[in-house]
């Protein structure tokens, strides 16, 4: 008999950022993290479309905002960072994963969240980082 292993989430999956890349590309962790002036020892990604936007939106860099159509290649987990951390269960459905993951589509139409959102997040987070309290468990 063929045991099959529960799927934690069967997607589709995104991640948002502002790297140009190529579809069929891998995104690997130990990569320089789009939140944080360090390496990463997981790739982040999610299913919905929500928290990729904030993603994109809010990576350190001056470049486009994009959201990738995204495959896992390997187990993934529930990203701690939002379910342990912030939010009980995973209600924005984050994940991380040690594996690569493969770029399978470019999303090129969403709507950004209004500067207003935005710059709420930021100074969120500003604040979060001036009380030490910004730490992403990685």
């Amino acid at each position: 008999m063929n045991e099959e292993k529960d799927v934690l989430d069967p997607g589709p999956f995104f991640h948002g950022t502002k790297a140009k890349l190529n579809i069929g590309d891998l995104l690997e962790a130990q990569h320089q993290s789009n939140y944080q002036d360090k390496k990463s020892n997981y790739i982040y990604f999610t299913s919905t479309l929500n928290a990729a936007k904030w993603g994109a939106e809010l990576a350190a860099s001056q470049s486009q905002e994009r959201i990738y159509i995204v495959e896992p290649l390997g187990e993934f987990e529930n990203d701690p960072n939002v379910t342990d951390k912030r939010f009980p269960g995973n209600p924005t459905r984050s994940y991380r994963s040690k594996s690569p993951l493969k770029i399978v589509a470019e999303l090129r139409s969403w709507e950004r969240h209004s500067d207003e959102e935005i710059n709420h997040m930021v100074a969120s987070i500003k604040k979060l980082t001036e009380e030490g309290k910004n730490v992403i468990y990685d």
